[in-house]
């Protein structure tokens, strides 16, 4: 690729803090794919955390900090839909009442992805069939998570790379599409609608049959698997890089 495309990785909170391997898949997919990717050092929390429990003026001072780090005219690329429609959509609301913060904030809209849709939509890549060896035959089953859907509207490019994957079956869960209870603040505020939503998510993995359950969002994954592991479940949960690192 003579003339690169250039990007920054937005690793997320909840991978810089609990999965910083997740973010090194990440870049390491980009790499190989030719990206011109940077890391910003200045990046903290987008402030999603205290938007959605009500505190915007707590979330403002993070939003603007992040519109900081990542102001120009590079691609911001995050490993999950949830933060990056955090930024995309509902820095629009948050910032509705500053004109000068409002019009970044939409400026910058326009170059935010999550890691699926940035390599599909932006970088043009359907498929990640390699000549390399299959490690062994996979059974994926793919779990959508709410704000990556609902938001962004992104599904069938998670989808399509995962069945692209080589050594790799994919299998749909049965409620594929149905929120796994996470929520962020909404497992800690109602733990036992969360705990059934979840148990509801766990079955539905069970009867695929797979030996791993792939997102493209760590909060969703850690609470799936957190699940999986007090039950005794014996399937993997997986973010989409990872995956992809580990078979292209």
């Amino acid at each position: 690729m003579t003339d690169a495309i250039r990007a920054s990785l937005f690793a997320t909170c909840i991978v810089d803090q609990f999965y910083p391997e997740v973010g090194e898949s990440t870049a390491r997919v980009l790499d190989r794919l030719g990206v011109d990717l940077d890391f910003p050092s200045k990046q903290t929390c987008c402030g999603q955390p205290a938007f959605n429990s009500g505190f915007w003026n707590d979330a403002k001072p993070l939003a603007k900090r992040f519109l900081d780090a990542f102001e120009g005219d590079r691609y911001v690329v995050a490993p999950s839909g949830s933060c990056a429609s955090m930024v995309r959509v509902y820095y629009a609301q948050l910032f509705q009442d500053d004109p000068e913060l409002l019009a970044r904030a939409q400026a910058m809209s326009s170059r935010v992805f999550e890691l699926t849709e940035f390599i599909v939509d932006v970088l043009g890549v359907n498929s990640l069939a390699s000549s390399a060896a299959s490690s062994g035959a996979r059974r994926v089953t793919y779990h959508g998570s709410c704000h990556l859907k609902r938001e962004l509207g992104v599904d069938s490019q998670p989808r399509a790379l995962l069945a692209s994957l080589p050594g790799v079956e994919t299998v749909d869960m049965p409620g594929s599409e149905v929120c796994c209870g996470f929520g962020g603040t909404f497992a800690v505020k109602y733990p036992e609608i969360s705990g059934a939503m979840l148990n509801d998510k766990i079955e539905g993995i069970r009867a695929t049959n797979a030996d791993s359950v792939v997102a493209c969002d760590m909060g969703c994954l850690m609470h799936i698997g957190g699940g999986m592991e007090r039950q005794g479940v014996p399937v993997r949960a997986t973010h989409v890089a990872q995956l992809i690192d580990e078979l292209t």
